[in-house]
């Protein structure tokens, strides 16, 4: 497989690199975490600009048609500088999703502002005690009208505290667990009867749960068909799982690039401790690591196109997040341990990457999860 990005690719990646590196340093991201909005406008003004916001949304949508293979410089980049910015929810995750199936009103009334910038989203979908399940929605949404009612409430909605819509998934008929049944809705985050508990998460994003209230929604503001939003929340939830491979990838490359450094610069017995085989043998393992997330998530990234069959990309994909998991933790423990105790501090980056990595490994599904997924798909 080629690992090698073509010129446009580089030059974006360039580009998101050096606007990381000049605006979003380590010092600026402890301003934006500790801010009352939990994240910098101006940085998501500039994704804007750089066209980052309609890289995988469709040319009709005013986005460039790119793939997940395309964003793979980008995530990585997120991941080194840990960005703050809702880019996975926004563009990966729901406004890829409402761009594959939305009806053209809806794709003219969201897209738009999401490219520009305007319009930041959010999935709505976990619920308490379903666990990582896609199918245990219990979220009760009826016809009244000329639209639909929903009732209830979604846990661990990250980003919805930064949303201007919500895509929430619930139950117009069956039960929980069924695969049947389930529906996708667009709904306004500051709609009558919505509310939020909000919190800031273990790697300082914004989360909440959220309840709904017997909100009334138009019938166009169902996404797709009717009763058939599992297999739509499958791909889109595919698809943002490889992305969050990449940004795992690029987290990790600055975990050992950081630890690296200062193996070289600690000095312990009259030299640097990096001139120790046992620690060298110990970087030598992150970095195999490291490349071996890297293998995957670009395999991963190469399924999840809208072409190769849903069993592949489920098979690939649950593969690619048990082996991404796996070195998340090794990578990040490691990063930690060479770097002693100074390494669980707060003002350390290290000790701030370890967090982002541990929760991606959560993410959409922990290894378990997608083991049981692998296997069931093999």
């Amino acid at each position: 497989m080629n690992f090698e990005l073509n010129q446009e690719q580089q030059q974006l990646a360039d580009s998101v690199k050096r606007m990381i590196e000049k605006d979003y340093d380590f010092e600026t991201r402890k301003k934006v975490v500790a801010s009352a909005q939990g994240h910098s406008p101006a940085a998501w003004a500039t994704f804007a600009e750089l066209g980052l916001l309609g890289l995988p949304l469709s040319e009709e949508s005013g986005g460039f048609g790119g793939g997940a293979v395309d964003l793979i410089a980008i995530m990585e980049a997120i991941g080194t500088g840990l960005v703050l910015e809702p880019y996975l929810s926004t563009v990966g995750l729901a406004g890829r999703l409402i761009d594959r199936h939305g009806s053209p009103a809806m794709k003219a009334g969201v897209l738009p502002a999401v490219v520009d910038g305007r319009c930041k989203l959010a999935l709505a979908h976990y619920e308490a005690g379903g666990r990582f399940s896609n199918t245990a929605v219990a979220l009760p949404a009826w016809r009244e009208g000329n639209g639909y009612v929903i009732q209830g409430g979604k846990v661990a909605v990250i980003d919805a505290p930064l949303a201007d819509q919500l895509l929430v998934s619930a139950r117009t008929s069956g039960k929980a667990g069924d695969a049947g049944g389930i529906s996708l809705f667009l709904v306004d985050a500051k709609a009558p009867g919505v509310s939020m508990k909000t919190y800031r998460t273990q790697d300082s994003l914004r989360g909440a749960e959220v309840s709904f209230d017997k909100v009334a929604l138009s019938a166009e503001s169902l996404v797709g068909a009717e009763g058939q939003g599992l297999a739509m929340l499958e791909e889109a939830l595919d698809f943002a799982g490889a992305l969050l491979c990449a940004e795992a990838v690029g987290a990790m490359k600055y975990a050992c690039d950081t630890t690296l450094e200062y193996l070289k610069t600690r000095k312990q017995f009259g030299q640097n401790i990096g001139a120790f085989q046992a620690l060298q043998h110990r970087m030598v393992d992150m970095c195999i690591s490291t490349e071996q997330a890297r293998s995957i998530t670009y395999l991963a990234c190469a399924k999840v196109g809208p072409d190769t069959p849903a069993a592949e990309r489920s098979r690939t994909v649950a593969a690619a997040r048990v082996k991404v998991a796996d070195a998340c933790r090794h990578v990040g423990q490691e990063a930690i341990q060479l770097h002693g105790g100074m390494g669980m501090t707060l003002e350390m980056k290290v000790s701030h990457t370890f967090k982002r990595l541990t929760m991606i490994s959560q993410a959409f599904g922990d290894a378990d999860y997608h083991l049981e997924r692998f296997t069931a798909a093999a």
